[in-house]
């Protein structure tokens, strides 16, 4: 059972944020990554044993100094013991955009070593809180075969609505919506550039409906721009975008020192400590 948002103390989402140096807030899906994507899922990683390396690609002119050396390249990759999972963090690598916000982190997996490609990849943006990517690393992490689909997708959209998220009027096998409909979860068309092994993602034409994958946005209000947004390959397994889905629509509170500047007025706050 989760905890409700600290109810001994007022939540007044008109606090001055200076007032205190952490808050427990939520809803989560609109509380933002609190400056520490990187970190929180980085620490993670590392505690479940995968192993980071450093790629960094520059140019050096002769007689440089190492200050001003200009790094063309930077990616951080995170490994999975197995080898058959891993993490990228490429928002220092001029990654694309999805919802017209930059990639931060890339998140894979294939089937056996025998193949160096992926059976399917996940993008999520930054401002995605970094409590509902960890809940999705460790569900990855802890799949004897992240590649291969043992459930249907009706099982993300079950994992909302039980913490209260609507379904889709018009479509209610594919797709959900918090309560102040502000933050989405739907199964539709994949966007361009996402990776996935199923043949079909290459072969289809221009006037073809694609592939089918799960995406996930926050939109603060009607017509502004996203405060995060997600997509999944149309071959990653229903059950890992659950504990996405489920951990992303969680009303238990999160600890944020930074809230997003978007939603701040529709957080509710309670000081921390």
């Amino acid at each position: 059972m989760e905890a409700p948002l600290y109810p001994e103390f007022p939540l007044d989402p008109s606090a001055p944020i200076s007032a205190q140096s952490a808050y427990w807030v939520g809803p989560r899906h609109l509380a933002g990554d609190d400056g520490r994507l990187y970190d929180a899922v980085a620490d993670t990683l590392a505690g479940l044993g995968w192993t980071s390396l450093t790629i960094v690609r520059g140019r050096h002119e002769p007689d440089e100094a190492p200050e001003d050396r200009q790094v063309l390249r930077s990616t951080v990759l995170h490994i999975s013991l197995d080898t058959l999972r891993w993490a990228q963090w490429v928002l220092a690598d001029e990654p694309f955009h999805l919802g017209e916000l930059p990639i931060a982190w890339q998140v894979s997996a294939r089937a056996d070593t025998s193949s160096p490609l992926a059976a399917w990849s996940a993008y999520f943006t930054p401002d995605v809180p970094g409590e509902v990517l960890v809940d999705f690393l460790v569900a990855l992490d802890a799949r004897d075969q992240p590649a291969v689909p043992l459930v249907g997708p009706e099982l993300v959209l079950d994992a909302v609505a039980a913490h209260g998220w609507l379904r889709d009027i018009d479509q209610p096998q594919a797709g959900a919506t918090d309560s102040t409909f502000t933050s989405y979860i739907s199964l539709g068309e994949v966007p361009p550039l996402i990776q996935d092994a199923d043949p079909r993602a290459l072969t289809t034409e221009a006037d073809e409906v694609g592939l089918a994958g799960w995406q996930a946005w926050a939109e603060p209000a009607l017509g502004a721009p996203c405060l995060w947004a997600v997509s999944f390959g149309a071959s990653a397994p229903h059950d890992l975008v659950a504990a996405f889905a489920a951990s992303l629509s969680s009303t238990a509170p999160v600890l944020r020192r930074v809230l997003p500047e978007s939603t701040r007025e529709r957080l509710l706050r309670a000081p921390a400590g």
